[in-house]
């Protein structure tokens, strides 16, 4: 076993510090492996799919690749919803499968399925664990796939990488017996060149390139936290007169002039309107974006060039049918060099588009303070929403949950100066982990409060995500609870089906109390505006601990309000 002891090793000297497990009896000699090295923080989450979120979320606040480790079988499988998340949010996972060794495959033995290349088109590789590392080469091979393994999944574009390690009986140790770690393990390390700057000599290249500069447009998708790139993104809007849009997802810093209420105004039927909005030259960074509205207005108003800068290989998303060139390079490097390509004259040209974009966002904000004035409106969660968002604490990581969670937030917007962070599953855009992720972030990050706003069914489908013995005093969860998938009475197509309530919406009876008292998790149920705003200073207060604040609405109730509220952009922006 001492070739599948030195995976820990091998992982530790790669500067992973942090491991997921799940308990098994196939997976012994990796568990043992990694328990036992004094270099490793090594937790113990019995669901897998919710350890492998858990683990997501780990890598995602750190920012460094994270090690999981199951048994065989169904364990593996049960990790596919969050190697699919980490896959296109390019989020570094390394995981170890344990597996029963190749002759017993497909002959009836317990806990035995077909492991090889478990996550098929959802991971950057697959890695073969030889069953024998007796001989010498088979030693050093086993030790090279695994460094290979760690920085394929750590290189650009980061993401999940699967190493299945088939055991043979007897996988325990003697009683007594000690694991021992090799000093000499081999070591293998990636460190890849940033791409040269070959990007400049390809913007000049573009048909028609001095007519494209005076209505820019960029968009950027989701991103993390980046104040070099802000930085560049404030300059090179400053000097080009560029407009940027982005959604809460962007991360984009609050003193940047930046577009963010596009989910209102962009569903205005003004022809003449939208047709003025139409950029010539649209720059994309980022990955994936929340705001339909904005993917299906540039789709039907396409600009005349699209460059996405993406800095490294992989496939790159035409997301909006209209992308002429990628520019294989740093964000940062090519918008502090483009930007000195403009002259005052060209900034001064380039005005009147982005004031058309900056006057309507404007006008949008203002539109947004004005609706939820209303002191009579009933209680719901669009508002209650809005009340939870106003009270986050400073330097909050925000984790939104999907459906109407990190729906509600891009409509409404983030409070500005209290440095917020989002994060959000947006890469599979599955409610499936939502728990689980803000509870790897709370873990590895336990000095900042993090906050998950989510809605009833995500919480309940992630329940599990509670289930490990680690403390997590900085974690709060804001839960909208109407008893059901109440999205589907919002979005159009089956709010119309008269199979709406029995086929769509998940109906449910359940509440969180039950789940708070399981897991020793502070509980705050409210339903009014009065309950609410009297328990989120408390909630949110550090000595709180951890917490549930169950916000009650209804359906109906919320489906009337938000239909209200698409009657009075309409009536706004048409």
């Amino acid at each position: 076993m001492q070739a599948v002891y030195n995976i820990a090793e091998i992982c530790a000297r790669h500067g992973i510090t942090d491991v997921v497990l799940s308990p098994g009896s196939r997976s012994a000699p990796l568990t043992l492996a990694f328990a036992r090295h004094p270099g490793l923080n090594v937790r113990v989450v019995p669901d897998e799919r919710a350890a492998a979120f858990i683990g997501l979320g780990i890598a995602q606040a750190q920012r460094r690749a994270v090690a999981l480790v199951c048994t065989s079988g169904t364990a593996g499988l049960n990790y596919a919803p969050a190697v699919a998340e980490a896959f296109f949010q390019q989020i570094p996972l390394v995981i170890f499968t344990a597996d029963r060794p190749p002759e017993w495959i497909d002959q009836l033995d317990g806990q035995t399925i077909r492991q090889h290349n478990l996550y098929g088109a959802h991971a950057k590789g697959a890695f073969e664990f030889p069953v024998d590392t007796t001989h010498p080469d088979a030693k050093w091979y086993s030790a090279r796939i695994v460094n290979e393994a760690i920085n394929l999944a750590q290189a650009a574009p980061a993401g999940p990488v699967q190493v299945n390690v088939p055991l043979r009986e007897p996988i325990y140790p003697k009683p007594g017996e000690e694991i021992q770690y090799e000093q000499d393990v081999k070591i293998i390390r990636d460190d890849a060149d940033v791409p040269s700057n070959t990007f400049y000599a390809e913007a000049h290249a573009a048909p028609s390139y001095n007519d494209l500069l005076n209505r820019i447009l960029v968009v950027v998708g989701q991103h993390i936290s980046d104040s070099s790139l802000a930085e560049a993104l404030k300059h090179f809007a400053h000097q080009s007169g560029a407009t940027v849009v982005a959604d809460s997802i962007s991360n984009l810093s609050a003193n940047i002039p930046t577009v963010m209420s596009q989910d209102i105004f962009l569903s205005s039927a003004n022809e003449e309107f939208r047709e003025s909005l139409r950029p010539s030259l649209l720059i994309t960074l980022g990955k994936s974006l929340i705001s339909k509205s904005l993917k299906l207005y540039l789709r039907k108003y396409p600009a005349e060039q699209q460059w996405h800068l993406q800095p490294h290989g992989g496939q790159v998303a035409d997301v909006f049918r209209s992308l002429t060139k990628v520019i294989r390079t740093s964000p940062f490097v090519f918008l502090s060099d483009f930007a000195h390509e403009f002259s005052q004259e060209m900034r001064v040209q380039a005005m009147p588009y982005g004031k058309i974009w900056r006057r309507t966002n404007q006008q949008s904000s203002e539109f947004i303070n004005h609706f939820f004035t209303d002191e009579a409106q009933p209680f719901n969660e669009f508002s209650a929403f809005r009340h939870a968002l106003a009270a986050l604490p400073e330097t909050t990581a925000l984790h939104l949950a999907n459906s109407m969670a990190v729906r509600y937030a891009n409509i409404l917007g983030l409070p500005q100066s209290k440095q917020i962070e989002v994060f959000a599953n947006r890469g599979t855009s599955g409610i499936d982990g939502c728990n689980s992720t803000a509870v790897g972030a709370a873990l590895a990050q336990p000095e900042r409060p993090v906050v998950l706003l989510t809605g009833d069914v995500a919480f309940f489908y992630d329940r599990n995500a509670f289930w490990h013995n680690y403390p997590v005093p900085n974690l709060r969860v804001v839960l909208f609870n109407n008893h059901g998938g109440g999205i589907f009475r919002i979005i159009d197509g089956p709010r119309q089906q008269p199979e709406l309530e029995e086929f769509f919406e998940t109906r449910q009876l359940l509440t969180a109390e039950n789940t708070a008292k399981d897991f020793n998790l502070r509980y705050f149920p409210v339903s009014s505006f009065e309950e609410l705003e009297a328990a989120l200073p408390v909630f949110f207060a550090a000595e709180t601990g951890a917490a549930i604040l169950e916000v009650f609405t209804d359906s109906m109730t919320n489906a009337a309000f938000f239909e209200e509220y698409r009657a009075a952009v309409k009536q706004a922006f048409s």
